[in-house]
């Protein structure tokens, strides 16, 4: 062990329970491919490589436990095994800060209060290098705190490094997703944190030195540049800058005390070393910086005095101990003296010592006081000789008290030369007392003084900085403070004075000019939330000092503040459009401040407890709050006095603490999220209605506690991924689908403790999270990331992670508020330098499949990727390009620049080509059906009246149906999920596009001929998604719109399907069409603006002229979200906020609008003078708009709310997304985000399901004895009957509130043939029996306290056997509704299947009718024999299975699923998470595995078939597999755009039912 290893360790404790030892590589030594860690190293102890921590008991056990998530999947966590160490490249920043304001100074008579000024600056960065130790995050690397540290190498001491937050990779894999930092500290609010008393000058007098909590920062005071030094684990205690500003030392809380030694010219740390003092309170150097000087406490918490020699250090040598002492005299402050640096002096309680280093030992020795004695003595320094000569004067010594009393002192003679008391307090109008004692009349306590040659700066706890004379005779200059005063330094020049405050103020007063200037603000306790503002550049933050503060993003200067002395602020949000501050109170309270008045506007009191969160929608309509017992309240926001809607009553999560993440709101403001009604569920709401979507649980057992896993933040992710954030008590993150509640990811273990705050950037690169005191930065899109990078500097949790609005910068808030640069570049600045930058080619165009291929199934190769010839894409802000063609701009300041070309050429195959079928085998399924309507889409059904043409989508299908049959043409080939279509106006092409994916890195845009079917084109260009399509009147061009990210809009030649133009817009537009009466013409819509676009034709080239029209204001803020062309030349536009804006083409400009919803206006269509408009809310409205055409010629608005009448409304069952009618707006068929395409008349009133599907998860599929029905049952609580020959829903049985987990449907009963009955489990662990002839409920019964997983009849009907999350199996009797019997053998694993089939047991060794199964998510299988009549269950055998391979698993644990094989009753089949991806076939009598199926996969459903011998098998990655048993042959299928989570044979087994999500396709299965 190295002698700097040799840390004292109490008596019983162990060396490793204090310290971890981390030792970093160098580049000539060789690491090993391999570590082990042996079973003797402690718990604690820590490996630190490019993996993530891992401590030795975790890499000792094989197997992780599991656990369950309710919800799709089931999750769990392997240990991490430990990684080979690498050595990390570091390199330093130095960012920038900005000025403030501060009261001015003047005269001392009168003394009125300073007013206020302002100030701004610039700033700049520097480089360097940075020490290993200077990265690490308390928590995850190394602790400064309980006595733990880290060593680096053989000596602590000599490190040449420099210090920056730098990215710490706890990933497995030294592969880099991000740039490695992709975070820079550019700025820092706060001061102080362990003492505000630390400040002082550099030798120039050009900068101040402080700390704020563990970083120090140098701030020059003329720029208000920041630099930093980093590498403090605790908050910082002490500083100490010699007088050549050459060295800077430092000391940090916590015992033992850790020192560190900079160049304060480099940023370097020259050593790091500890302190034999346990605590640090006040260090000093020479002034030529060979001796440094500490005062603290030992560990028996007596005084100490430490002398450093520090001369050597910046020549290679080491810190040395010179002398220590120990004293028991108080000492509050030490100072070197500068005419001689082996003499120093102390002050404290009742003493003042004067010390001498001689030989190697400090001695004391006290002055003799006098009646001086009893005084408390505060700060002390020494006389300033002038012009640097060496004056008798210049051994004097001032020391000040808390009485207000100054004595001088003579070192040479060790005597109090003269004692001073100044500015006593005497009563107003009284007079002054002519002569003062020590005991008589109260004094002004003084708490800190410096001296320069002619003046004697004092700081008093009245807040006052007074600079007087060195005679005392009177006040020169004074400057009141919002604080009490904690320390004063004048500047080496003597022209400027620094002060610092209890209150968290930092500033100077210039004395020359008479003018106070404010350096920093600091809230004086942690930062419990923040908001921002975009408009503004605003940020404001609330504290537990009960301080509201708003703060200038670019200058990091506080504007405001707000303090409430009674309650205490929880929460903030800033209103998206107004300069109005919302904030919620520690009294239930929510209050409104205008921040031009700098007044609260509104007081609302609904709430009963703490309000713990608070949140306002993107377009500031509404606002919510939460309170700590459980309350939701809904605001309208439209006005500046805002009113409430709703408040309702045990929604949130009870007893919550008030969290940044508490409440979240997607991106469109349609949803809301919360944790609640318990810890252990999240719920989505809409926004508006607040009716409940969505509801998930996460309360399942945490194996590190013992107790349920619970929710503590949420979080949506971007709009168009449709993601939604909850981080865990168990300290996960899972992104779950928003819509469906699926699991689409999971980021186990990220950090020892919960995640109290997340955030998503939006475009979707970047997971923020706040782990303990550290900032992590996850790759957000590529989901094969290493891991995150770790960012230290927070001595504290951080409370609150957030995006600055213009997503350059990251905001991390807990002890101080810290400012991060993203480094990252975007896709523009990567792909050009200098010049426009170019779009790589994605898939090109193509001829896909033929009729065999689709009538077949899907295929299974991947399409052709084309040439990678590409246009050039151009960004705003891009050049020409050199030699480019058709370039033309006619834009104003602002509005795209597009380049148009003929040379994309599209990739075309022969005719009749088609993907090979694998191994040239008939494929054994054919998709026959789907049911259900994609409602995630957009504009994705179009209806032709007059030919009768009718298609939707269904995730990647296009589904061509005729309305009078009811049959079905599937047209496959997408490789995600389609989200818009189009169709000509010969109704000859349909267009669909769908998103990006794994296959396709691009979006694909499929042309399709709708007479034959076939896919003609296959184009592609947009990166992330297509919003809208739409076909020039004359069928010409085809212009498509990019979505979330991409914000390109392409045009497209139909004759070639060339690429003619591309542009990207300076901003995110909606929805895009062509103008129908104007040649050449079409409008775009989005953030606040109309854009309108010519496209004129010079021979072989083509130009676009642009032009754009802000929306006025009158219309009111939000986007405009959709758009139609009415009577010539009027464009209707619909906004977020529920207008409708009229707009005269000819003369670009908005002459009308109205309001025709309360929410956004998701579509709008026009013909016959008849306006339809539907609403996110469900609303449809018919408008009669004739009259709109006259009111364009007029002047104002006189007549606005009498030109436009509703005629009709119809509420449907979720926000509209498409609409088609015919020309006079009669009737028409109208799509919702729920999944239902309704037929309209609007003639009748009415509104007819036409196509209807599960709003949510499928999870079983069961059917009917004589196979003429089946029956789908669902999370959104209805179980739904269909028709099996024409797959009409027939009966439907809802449930509100709970969520319906499994079905079960009833054998034909002995004498009763024609009794059908469903049972039906819920997820508050009911049971119910339907009658399908009698379409009612039979009976209720609870046999379970848990959810029901699994639910089977027994082969006679009279019995029903069902299963819970918890492990029990009930058996209960359907008609009395009585359980007779409950089996606990499974108990603490979920059940996931019960299978029973008719057998004599006899062969078996035990007696019963049925035999029957259940197998649980422990990987354990019980097969029982039982004869209900005569009240017998037999175990019969009981199974466990090889538990599951971690890293295979990837986090994610399959379901355990098991069935008795139908065409041998003495076989089993199982599959599960294991060692193998397989399928294990058991044999019940032989009592041994008799074979195994490889899979790819693990499989996540299973379904087996009677007559035909084959085996159906879902797969999480989309995939669905037929295997023959008879001839072992394998077949795949694709088609689902989700994990297959459900497939079921029909019992004649001519169709299969598979199930992604709420997706249900059906297949046809051929004979083999």
């Amino acid at each position: 062990m190295p002698r700097e290893m040799a840390f004292p360790v109490p008596k019983g404790e162990s060396w490793h329970d204090r310290y971890i030892h981390v030792r970093f590589p160098s580049d000539r030594l060789k690491v090993p491919s391999e570590l082990t860690q042996e079973s003797r190293s402690p718990p604690e102890a820590v490996l630190l490589g490019p993996g993530p921590v891992a401590s030795s008991k975790a890499v000792r056990n094989s197997v992780s436990p599991v656990v369950q998530m309710l919800g799709p999947t089931a999750s769990g966590q392997a240990p991490w095994a430990p990684r080979p160490f690498r050595e990390v490249s570091l390199t330093r920043e130095h960012p920038e800060a900005s000025s403030g304001d501060g009261p001015s100074v003047k005269a001392p008579k009168p003394f009125p209060k300073v007013s206020l000024s302002r100030g701004r600056s610039e700033a700049s960065n520097t480089e360097g290098p940075l020490e290993p130790w200077a990265q690490a995050e308390a928590s995850d690397v190394h602790t400064a705190a309980a006595g733990t540290h880290v060593l680096t190498h053989e000596s602590a001491e000599m490190e040449e490094s420099a210090q920056v937050p730098v990215a710490l990779e706890d990933a497995g894999s030294c592969k880099r997703f991000l740039p490695d930092p992709v975070l820079r500290l550019k700025g820092v609010i706060g001061f102080g944190g362990h003492s505000t008393r630390q400040a002082v000058w550099t030798a120039d007098g050009a900068a101040v030195v402080y700390p704020c909590h563990s970083v120090i920062i140098v701030l020059l005071v003329d720029t208000r540049e920041q630099r930093f030094f980093l590498g403090h684990t605790d908050k910082v205690s002490a500083l100490a800058l010699d007088g050549g500003s050459s060295l800077l030392a430092s000391a940090q809380a916590g015992a033992p005390s850790m020192m560190r030694l900079w160049d304060f010219q480099t940023g370097g740390c020259l050593s790091l070393f500890r302190s034999p003092m346990h605590a640090v309170c006040s260090l000093s150097f020479a002034d030529r910086g060979a001796l440094l000087c500490g005062v603290g406490k030992d560990r028996h918490g007596r005084t100490m005095v430490v002398a450093w020699g520090t001369g050597q250090v910046g020549l290679g040598g080491k810190v040395v101990v010179l002398a220590k002492a120990l004293t028991d005299c108080d000492i509050q402050a030490f100072r070197v003296a500068c005419f001689d640096e082996t003499r120093m002096a102390s002050c404290g309680q009742g003493s003042v010592l004067l010390w001498r280093l001689r030989g190697g030992v400090l001695r004391s020795c006290p002055v003799d006081l006098g009646e001086n004695h009893v005084l408390y003595f505060t700060d002390l320094a020494f006389k300033q000789a002038q012009d640097g000569c060496q004056e008798t004067s210049a051994t004097m010594l001032f020391v000040c008290s808390r009485s207000g009393h100054v004595l001088e002192i003579d070192c040479q003679r060790v005597v109090v030369k003269c004692a001073r008391r100044l500015l006593p307090a005497r009563t107003p109008g009284g007079p002054r007392p002519q002569k003062q004692t020590f005991s008589s009349g109260p004094g002004i306590a003084i708490s800190s003084l410096s001296v320069s040659p002619a003046v004697c700066a004092v700081g008093s706890e009245d807040g006052y900085l007074r600079l007087w004379p060195l005679d005392f005779s009177s006040v020169l200059l004074e400057a009141e403070h919002e604080g009490p005063v904690s320390s004063v330094c004048v500047s080496p020049d003597g022209l400027r004075v620094l002060s610092t405050t209890s209150s968290g103020y930092l500033g100077f007063l210039d004395t020359p000019s008479r003018v106070y200037r404010v350096l920093a603000r600091s809230h004086t306790a942690p930062v419990l939330a923040l908001a921002t503002e975009q408009r503004r550049g605003q940020l404001a933050t609330v504290s537990q000092d009960r301080t509201i503060r708003i703060w200038d993003l670019a200058t990091l200067q506080q504007l405001y503040d707000f303090t409430s002395s009674e309650e205490a602020p929880c929460a903030v949000a800033f209103h998206p459009t107004r300069p109005t501050l919302f904030c919620g109170f520690s009294s239930g309270a929510v209050r409104s401040f205008s921040l031009e008045a700098a007044e609260a506007l509104v007081e609302h009191k609904c709430h009963r407890g703490a309000v713990t969160g608070l949140i306002a929608t993107p377009d500031g309509r509404l606002l919510f709050s939460a309170c700590c017992q459980g309350s939701l309240a809904q605001y309208s926001c439209a006005d500046p006095q805002c009113r409430i809607l709703r408040v309702a009553a045990d929604v949130v999560c009870p007893d919550a603490p008030a969290r940044p993440s508490a409440l979240a709101v997607s991106g469109d403001g349609c949803l809301l999220a919360f944790v609640g009604p318990s810890r252990h569920t999240v719920t989505v709401m809409g926004s508006a209605s607040l009716d409940e979507l969505l509801r998930v649980g996460v309360g399942t057992l945490d194996p590190a506690s013992g107790r349920l896993d619970s929710a503590v933040a949420v979080c949506f992710g971007p709009v168009a991924l449709g993601h939604l954030l909850v981080s865990t008590s168990s300290n996960r993150v899972v992104v779950l689908d928003a819509a469906s509640g699926h699991i689409v990811r999971e980021l186990p273990g990220v950090h020892p403790g919960p995640c109290p705050s997340l955030a998503v950037s939006e475009d979707a690169c970047f997971l923020l999270m706040a782990a303990g005191r550290a900032v992590k930065v996850w790759d957000y899109v590529t989901k094969a990331s290493p891991g995150p990078q770790v960012y230290i500097g927070h001595s504290e949790p951080v409370q609150a992670v957030t995006f600055s609005p213009d997503q350059h910068q990251v905001l991390s808030a807990g002890d101080a508020i810290f400012l991060w640069d993203i480094l990252a570049t975007t896709e523009s600045e990567q792909s050009f330098p200098g010049g426009p930058p170019a779009c790589e080619a994605g898939p090109g165009t193509g001829q896909l499949e033929d009729a065999e291929s689709r009538a077949g199934g899907l295929p299974q190769e991947p399409v052709p990727k084309p040439s990678p010839a590409s246009p050039p894409r151009l960004d705003i802000c891009a050049r020409p390009p050199k030699g480019g063609d058709g370039t033309r701009d006619t834009s104003n300041l602002g509005t795209p620049r597009t380049t148009c070309l003929a040379s994309h050429k599209a990739f075309m195959l022969a005719k009749g080509t088609s993907p090979p079928t694998p191994s040239g085998k008939r494929r054994r399924l054919h998709l026959k059906a789907v049911v259900g309507y994609s409602g995630n889409g957009r504009s994705n059904m179009v209806w032709r009246p007059d030919t009768g043409f009718f298609a939707y989508t269904c995730g990647r299908l296009v589904v061509v149906e005729d309305l009078h049959s009811g049959a079905q043409q599937l047209w496959p080939g997408h490789p995600a999920e389609i989200s818009t279509l189009a169709l000509s106006h010969s109704a000859q092409v349909l267009a669909s596009a769908s998103g990006g994916s794994s296959v396709a890195a691009h979006c694909q845009i499929r042309i399709w001929d709708v007479s034959g079917g076939l896919c003609q084109h296959l184009i592609s260009h947009h990166s992330t998604s297509v919003l809208a399509l739409a076909f020039s009147p004359d069928d010409r061009l085809l212009v498509t719109l990019g979505g979330h990210g991409d914000h390109t809009l392409t045009l497209w030649s139909m004759a070639t399907c060339d690429l003619v133009s591309s542009t990207c817009l300076p901003e995110p537009a909606y929805s895009v069409a062509f103008n129908p009466w104007g040649a050449g013409e079409f409008t775009c819509v989005g953030q606040g603006a109309v854009t309108f676009w010519l496209l004129q034709q010079h021979g072989a080239d083509t130009s676009l002229q642009v032009h754009r029209e802000p929306v006025p204001e009158a219309v009111g803020a939000g986007e405009l979200t959709s758009l139609c062309y009415g009577a010539p030349p009027l464009l209707y536009c619909g906004t977020s906020s529920g207008q409708v804006c009229v707009w005269d083409t000819s003369a670009s400009r908005c002459f009308l609008a109205w309001e025709a919803d309360n929410s956004g206006i998701g579509l709008l269509l026009f013909s016959s003078f008849r306006l339809v408009s539907g609403c996110n809310t469900g609303r449809l409205r018919l408008w009669a708009v004739g009259a709109v055409s006259d009111l364009r010629r007029r002047k104002g608005s006189g007549a606005r709310s009498s030109s436009v009448l509703m005629e009709r409304e119809l509420v449907l069952d979720g926000a509209v997304v498409s609409a088609s009618f015919d020309d006079s707006v009669d009737m028409g068929i109208v799509g919702t985000t729920a999944g239902t395409l309704w037929f309209v008349s609007w003639a009748e009133g009415t509104s007819t399901r036409l196509i209807s599907g599960h709003r949510s998860k499928v999870n079983e599929v069961v059917f009917s004895p004589g196979e003429s029905h089946c029956a789908t049952c669902s999370e959104d609580g209805s179980v739904r009957v269909w028709s099996l020959a024409s797959m009409e829903l027939v009966i439907q049985f809802q449930v509100l509130n709970q969520s319906c987990l499994c079905l079960a449907w009833s054998p034909p009963c002995c004498g009763r043939p024609k009794q059908q009955r469903l049972a039906a489990g819920y997820g508050d662990g009911s049971l119910r029996i339907f009658s399908v002839s009698r379409t009612a409920m039979e009976l209720k019964m609870h046999p379970h306290t848990a959810a029901l997983t699994a639910v089977a009849f027994s082969t006679d009907g009279q019995t029903v056997l069902s299963g819970d999350k918890d492990g029990l199996v009930a058996v209960s009797h359907p008609c009395t509704g009585m359980t007779f019997r409950v089996l606990s053998d499974h108990q603490s694993a979920p059940i996931s299947t019960i299978d029973v089939t008719r057998k004599e047991c006899g062969d078996l060794g035990v007696e019963g009718t049925d035999l029957w199964l259940a197998a649980s998510g422990d990987q354990r299988v019980s097969v029982w024999a039982s004869n209900w009549l005569r009240n017998r269950c037999e175990l019969v055998d009981w199974l466990s299975f090889p538990t599951p391979a971690a890293t295979e698993t990837q986090g994610q644990l399959p379901p355990s699923l098991a069935a008795f094989c139908p065409w041998d009753g003495a076989l089993l089949m199982y599959v599960g998470p294991g060692v193998y991806k397989e399928v294990i076939i058991y044999n019940l009598c032989q009592k041994q595995v008799v074979e195994k199926i490889p899979l790819p996969f693990f499989a996540m459903s299973l379904s087996l078939s009677l007559g035909t011998r084959l085996l159906a098998i879902g797969f999480a990655e989309c995939m669905l597999r037929l295997v023959d048993c008879a001839t072992g042959t394998t077949q795949d299928f694709a088609g689902h755009d989700n994990a297959v989570h459900l497939c079921r044979f029909t019992p004649s087994a001519r169709l299969l039912f598979t199930a992604a999500c709420n997706e249900i396709l059906v297949w046809e299965v051929a004979s083999g």
